[in-house]
């Protein structure tokens, strides 16, 4: 997705825009202990759901997998990650990730990250059914995600409908039972539940995530642009208002069925 203007972009897209690589909501250090947790070996054949900038590409590959398959739905993503990333064992497909069109029972681990908070929860289903199906048994699916707590549902879809006014992307953020159960029914036994909080937009998390010079070329990127200053602000605004009641979520979960 090209970005010409900033008034109606996804969140993440603004946010790429102005020089952002991490983009998930907790941070490069969740991300880092998700990849930690998934042990990937020379042996795995993986898949990972809506790549990005390729942030967590590189923490996999450089665990050398066997194979490693970028599943994306965006044509600008795959073109810039083929351009970036070149090896053999590599491939980016511009596919759905509910239909991937990979052989069923093939792959030793699949992740996804920031993705399917911006689905709902039928849709979430689907992607989570399709991970399932190119899992071989005992294979790991792990996910990273926007998590709700101490809400009841008068406050989730407040908090819902604060998310799309501002980020301008349908996110439905879940609770930890709710990321649970939602695993659980599809055929996954969840194994291990990481949280941190989420802090994307605060000035220390942003400094840890992508170091001081790259986020001073961010805070220049923002300055010369109002219209995505403006928007930005926003988003923090709304993340700050919410604070309490959003976290980050990682959870590491094996097919059983």
């Amino acid at each position: 997705m090209i970005i010409n203007e900033f008034t109606n972009a996804p969140g993440h897209w603004l946010l790429a825009r102005m020089g952002k690589r991490v983009l998930r909501p907790g941070g490069k250090e969740l991300s880092q202990k998700l990849m930690s947790e998934l042990h990937i070996s020379p042996n795995d054949d993986i898949v990972e759901y809506a790549p990005g900038l390729g942030f967590t590409a590189a923490l996999a590959l450089k665990c050398n997998p066997n194979t490693y398959v970028g599943v994306d739905a965006d044509e600008d993503v795959i073109a810039l990650l083929q351009k970036k990333i070149h090896r053999e064992n590599v491939q980016f497909i511009l596919r759905n990730a509910a239909e991937t069109g990979l052989e069923s029972g093939s792959k030793d681990k699949v992740y996804g990250e920031a993705m399917l908070t911006m689905h709902a929860d039928r849709r979430k289903s689907e992607i989570i059914s399709e991970a399932h199906r190119i899992l071989k048994n005992g294979g790991q699916y792990a996910i990273h995600e926007l998590g709700l707590v101490d809400v009841d549902d008068k406050l989730k879809n407040e908090i819902q409908r604060d998310l799309a006014s501002t980020i301008k992307v349908n996110a439905r953020p879940l609770t930890e039972a709710e990321w649970r159960n939602l695993l659980e029914s599809m055929g996954f036994s969840v194994k291990k539940v990481f949280t941190n909080d989420m802090y994307l937009l605060e000035l220390k998390r942003i400094i840890d995530d992508e170091g001081l010079f790259r986020f001073l070329k961010i805070g220049c990127n923002i300055l010369r642009h109002p219209q995505a200053r403006k928007r930005i602000l926003a988003m923090r605004e709304v993340f700050r208002k919410h604070q309490r009641h959003l976290n980050a979520i990682a959870i590491l979960a094996e097919k059983i069925n």
